[in-house]
Protein backbone atom coordinates (compact mmCIF):
# COMPACT_ATOMS: atom_id res chain seq x y z
CA UNK A 1 0.00 0.00 0.00
CA UNK A 2 1.64 3.31 -0.75
CA UNK A 3 1.86 6.06 1.56
CA UNK A 4 1.56 9.10 1.62
CA UNK A 5 3.78 11.86 3.86
CA UNK A 6 3.81 15.60 3.61
CA UNK A 7 7.49 17.36 3.46
CA UNK A 8 7.04 20.65 4.54
CA UNK A 9 9.10 23.36 2.20
CA UNK A 10 9.42 27.18 3.04
CA UNK A 11 7.09 28.85 4.80
CA UNK A 12 3.91 27.02 4.55
CA UNK A 13 4.38 24.50 1.21
CA UNK A 14 3.82 20.69 1.38
CA UNK A 15 5.57 18.43 -1.07
CA UNK A 16 4.21 15.11 -1.44
CA UNK A 17 5.81 11.84 -0.81
CA UNK A 18 4.27 8.79 -2.22
CA UNK A 19 6.21 5.58 -0.77
CA UNK A 20 5.85 1.76 -1.89
CA UNK A 21 7.64 -0.01 1.06
CA UNK A 22 7.48 -2.90 -1.20
CA UNK A 23 10.00 -1.66 -4.05
CA UNK A 24 11.34 1.15 -1.87
CA UNK A 25 10.71 3.32 -4.47
CA UNK A 26 9.25 6.69 -4.08
CA UNK A 27 7.79 9.85 -5.95
CA UNK A 28 7.34 13.42 -4.94
CA UNK A 29 4.64 15.98 -6.11
CA UNK A 30 5.52 19.60 -6.68
CA UNK A 31 9.24 19.43 -5.17
CA UNK A 32 9.92 23.45 -5.09
CA UNK A 33 12.62 22.96 -2.88
CA UNK A 34 15.30 19.78 -3.14
CA UNK A 35 16.30 20.16 -0.04
CA UNK A 36 13.42 18.63 1.98
CA UNK A 37 13.39 15.57 -0.33
CA UNK A 38 17.11 14.56 -0.11
CA UNK A 39 16.69 14.91 3.65
CA UNK A 40 14.58 12.11 3.69
CA UNK A 41 16.42 10.28 1.09
CA UNK A 42 19.50 10.49 3.69
CA UNK A 43 17.53 9.67 6.81
CA UNK A 44 16.09 6.21 4.99
CA UNK A 45 18.93 4.88 2.91
CA UNK A 46 17.63 2.25 0.24
CA UNK A 47 14.42 4.27 -1.05
CA UNK A 48 15.02 5.49 -4.21
CA UNK A 49 13.08 8.29 -5.89
CA UNK A 50 12.00 7.13 -9.17
CA UNK A 51 9.28 9.80 -10.11
CA UNK A 52 8.76 13.57 -10.00
CA UNK A 53 4.98 14.65 -10.23
CA UNK A 54 4.25 18.52 -10.96
CA UNK A 55 0.80 20.23 -11.16
CA UNK A 56 1.69 23.32 -12.67
CA UNK A 57 5.34 25.89 -13.09
CA UNK A 58 5.32 28.50 -10.19
CA UNK A 59 8.81 28.08 -8.74
CA UNK A 60 7.42 27.06 -5.42
CA UNK A 61 6.30 23.75 -7.06
CA UNK A 62 9.21 22.94 -9.35
CA UNK A 63 12.29 25.01 -7.88
CA UNK A 64 13.91 21.54 -6.72
CA UNK A 65 13.49 19.28 -9.66
CA UNK A 66 16.08 19.83 -11.72
CA UNK A 67 19.00 18.91 -8.34
CA UNK A 68 16.94 16.07 -7.67
CA UNK A 69 16.43 14.78 -11.49
CA UNK A 70 20.38 15.68 -11.46
CA UNK A 71 20.68 13.12 -8.77
CA UNK A 72 18.34 10.49 -8.77
CA UNK A 73 17.40 10.31 -12.35
CA UNK A 74 13.55 10.28 -11.58
CA UNK A 75 11.31 10.83 -14.08
CA UNK A 76 9.62 14.25 -14.53
CA UNK A 77 5.85 14.47 -15.05
CA UNK A 78 4.43 17.74 -15.74
CA UNK A 79 1.88 19.54 -18.13
CA UNK A 80 2.08 19.68 -21.71
CA UNK A 81 1.23 23.41 -21.91
CA UNK A 82 3.75 25.12 -19.40
CA UNK A 83 7.30 25.08 -19.09
CA UNK A 84 8.40 22.43 -16.56
CA UNK A 85 12.54 22.07 -15.90
CA UNK A 86 13.72 18.65 -17.06
CA UNK A 87 10.07 16.99 -17.83
CA UNK A 88 10.53 13.43 -19.42
CA UNK A 89 6.65 13.05 -20.04
CA UNK A 90 4.20 16.03 -20.88
CA UNK A 91 0.74 15.46 -19.66
CA UNK A 92 -2.63 16.58 -20.74
CA UNK A 93 -5.95 16.24 -19.87
CA UNK A 94 -7.30 12.72 -19.51
CA UNK A 95 -3.61 11.14 -19.49
CA UNK A 96 -3.26 8.13 -17.38
CA UNK A 97 0.10 7.44 -15.95
CA UNK A 98 1.17 4.58 -13.88
CA UNK A 99 3.32 5.60 -10.74
CA UNK A 100 4.87 3.62 -7.87
CA UNK A 101 2.06 0.85 -9.48
CA UNK A 102 -0.50 3.86 -9.20
CA UNK A 103 -2.99 4.45 -11.84
CA UNK A 104 -3.34 8.24 -12.21
CA UNK A 105 -5.48 10.26 -14.12
CA UNK A 106 -4.60 13.54 -15.49
CA UNK A 107 -6.90 16.20 -14.96
CA UNK A 108 -6.61 19.88 -16.65
CA UNK A 109 -7.80 22.52 -14.08
CA UNK A 110 -6.89 25.74 -15.69
CA UNK A 111 -7.54 29.10 -13.61
CA UNK A 112 -4.19 29.21 -11.05
CA UNK A 113 -1.93 29.16 -14.10
CA UNK A 114 -3.45 28.06 -17.86
CA UNK A 115 -1.88 24.67 -17.95
CA UNK A 116 -2.18 23.38 -14.50
CA UNK A 117 -3.04 20.01 -14.07
CA UNK A 118 -4.10 17.62 -11.01
CA UNK A 119 -3.49 14.15 -10.73
CA UNK A 120 -6.27 11.43 -9.22
CA UNK A 121 -6.06 8.25 -8.13
CA UNK A 122 -8.64 6.46 -6.17
CA UNK A 123 -9.34 8.40 -3.57
CA UNK A 124 -6.73 10.98 -3.42
CA UNK A 125 -6.05 13.97 -5.27
CA UNK A 126 -3.08 15.92 -5.73
CA UNK A 127 -4.49 19.28 -7.19
CA UNK A 128 -1.35 21.65 -6.63
CA UNK A 129 -3.06 25.34 -5.92
CA UNK A 130 -6.03 25.09 -7.71
CA UNK A 131 -8.22 23.51 -4.46
CA UNK A 132 -7.54 24.28 -1.12
CA UNK A 133 -8.28 23.23 2.41
CA UNK A 134 -11.62 25.72 2.74
CA UNK A 135 -10.51 27.72 -0.43
CA UNK A 136 -8.80 28.01 -4.01
CA UNK A 137 -5.92 29.26 -5.48
CA UNK A 138 -5.77 32.50 -6.97
CA UNK A 139 -6.05 33.63 -10.94
CA UNK A 140 -2.42 34.72 -11.93
CA UNK A 141 -3.57 33.61 -15.81
CA UNK A 142 -6.91 32.27 -15.86
CA UNK A 143 -10.24 33.40 -16.24
CA UNK A 144 -13.06 33.22 -12.51
CA UNK A 145 -15.25 31.01 -15.35
CA UNK A 146 -11.83 28.65 -15.70
CA UNK A 147 -11.35 28.11 -12.31
CA UNK A 148 -14.60 27.81 -11.06
CA UNK A 149 -15.39 25.18 -14.13
CA UNK A 150 -12.20 23.44 -12.52
CA UNK A 151 -13.62 23.35 -9.29
CA UNK A 152 -16.43 22.26 -10.18
CA UNK A 153 -14.83 19.13 -11.99
CA UNK A 154 -12.40 18.27 -9.11
CA UNK A 155 -15.90 18.61 -7.05
CA UNK A 156 -17.55 15.99 -8.90
CA UNK A 157 -15.22 13.14 -7.68
CA UNK A 158 -16.35 11.00 -4.60
CA UNK A 159 -16.84 12.79 -1.21
CA UNK A 160 -14.25 10.71 0.29
CA UNK A 161 -11.43 11.64 -1.78
CA UNK A 162 -8.62 13.31 0.23
CA UNK A 163 -7.10 16.46 -0.77
CA UNK A 164 -3.85 16.55 -0.99
CA UNK A 165 -3.15 20.40 -2.35
CA UNK A 166 0.41 22.31 -1.56
CA UNK A 167 0.10 24.67 1.15
CA UNK A 168 -1.09 25.37 4.36
CA UNK A 169 -3.90 27.93 4.18
CA UNK A 170 -6.19 26.39 5.90
CA UNK A 171 -6.91 28.88 8.95
CA UNK A 172 -6.88 32.08 6.46
CA UNK A 173 -9.02 29.92 4.21
CA UNK A 174 -11.69 29.12 7.12
CA UNK A 175 -11.49 32.43 8.44
CA UNK A 176 -12.63 34.22 5.04
CA UNK A 177 -15.24 31.13 4.90
CA UNK A 178 -16.42 32.34 8.39
CA UNK A 179 -17.15 35.90 7.26
CA UNK A 180 -19.08 34.40 4.03
CA UNK A 181 -21.00 32.23 5.76
CA UNK A 182 -21.26 32.88 9.51
CA UNK A 183 -24.63 31.01 10.10
CA UNK A 184 -22.70 27.82 8.66
CA UNK A 185 -22.21 25.36 11.72
CA UNK A 186 -19.59 23.07 9.53
CA UNK A 187 -17.41 25.40 8.80
CA UNK A 188 -17.35 27.26 12.46
CA UNK A 189 -16.87 23.97 13.75
CA UNK A 190 -14.17 23.61 11.39
CA UNK A 191 -12.65 27.05 12.04
CA UNK A 192 -12.06 25.52 16.15
CA UNK A 193 -10.28 22.23 15.03
CA UNK A 194 -7.80 23.80 12.32
CA UNK A 195 -6.94 26.74 15.11
CA UNK A 196 -6.15 24.25 17.86
CA UNK A 197 -4.35 21.95 15.04
CA UNK A 198 -2.43 24.89 13.44
CA UNK A 199 -1.97 25.99 17.23
CA UNK A 200 -0.01 22.53 18.23
CA UNK A 201 1.87 22.97 14.96
CA UNK A 202 -0.14 19.77 13.37
CA UNK A 203 -0.96 19.90 9.93
CA UNK A 204 -4.30 20.22 9.02
CA UNK A 205 -4.38 18.47 5.35
CA UNK A 206 -5.42 16.34 3.72
CA UNK A 207 -8.66 17.93 3.87
CA UNK A 208 -11.56 15.23 2.28
CA UNK A 209 -14.17 17.05 -1.00
CA UNK A 210 -16.85 15.89 1.97
CA UNK A 211 -15.46 18.13 3.94
CA UNK A 212 -14.83 21.13 1.34
CA UNK A 213 -18.25 20.84 0.04
CA UNK A 214 -19.83 21.77 3.36
CA UNK A 215 -16.80 24.10 4.58
CA UNK A 216 -15.28 25.90 1.59
CA UNK A 217 -17.34 28.57 0.10
CA UNK A 218 -15.86 28.76 -3.54
CA UNK A 219 -17.18 25.00 -3.56
CA UNK A 220 -20.72 26.57 -2.35
CA UNK A 221 -21.61 28.95 -5.69
CA UNK A 222 -24.95 27.78 -5.71
CA UNK A 223 -25.85 27.96 -1.91
CA UNK A 224 -28.27 30.21 -0.83
CA UNK A 225 -26.67 31.63 2.00
CA UNK A 226 -23.62 31.97 -0.20
CA UNK A 227 -25.19 34.48 -3.04
CA UNK A 228 -27.02 36.10 -0.58
CA UNK A 229 -23.87 37.62 0.66
CA UNK A 230 -22.27 38.15 -2.24
CA UNK A 231 -25.42 39.95 -3.15
CA UNK A 232 -25.32 42.16 -0.16
CA UNK A 233 -21.79 42.95 -0.27
CA UNK A 234 -21.43 44.38 -3.75
CA UNK A 235 -25.25 45.66 -3.97
CA UNK A 236 -25.86 43.03 -6.65
CA UNK A 237 -28.27 40.20 -7.74
CA UNK A 238 -26.38 37.75 -9.68
CA UNK A 239 -27.56 34.88 -10.87
CA UNK A 240 -24.31 32.81 -12.64
CA UNK A 241 -22.58 30.62 -9.91
CA UNK A 242 -19.74 31.55 -11.83
CA UNK A 243 -20.04 34.68 -11.57
CA UNK A 244 -20.39 34.05 -7.84
CA UNK A 245 -17.22 32.14 -7.48
CA UNK A 246 -16.04 35.74 -9.54
CA UNK A 247 -17.32 38.07 -6.85
CA UNK A 248 -15.83 35.54 -3.83
CA UNK A 249 -12.40 35.07 -5.32
CA UNK A 250 -12.72 39.18 -5.74
CA UNK A 251 -13.45 39.41 -2.04
CA UNK A 252 -11.02 36.85 -0.90
CA UNK A 253 -8.12 38.83 -2.58
CA UNK A 254 -7.91 41.53 -0.45
CA UNK A 255 -9.78 39.96 2.93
Amino acid sequence: MIQITALPAFTDNYIWLLQDPDTRRCAVVDPGDAAPVQAWLAANPGWVLSDILITHHHHDHVGGVEQLKKATDAKVYGPASETIPARDVALKDNDRINVLGWDFDVIAVPGHTLGHIAFYHEGSLFCGDTLFAAGCGRLFEGTPEQMHTSLTRLASYPEDTRVYCTHEYTLSNLRFAAAVEPGNPHTAERLAKVTEQREAGIITLPSTLGLEKLTNPFLRTRETSVKEKVDERNRTDIRAPSAVFAALRAWKDTF
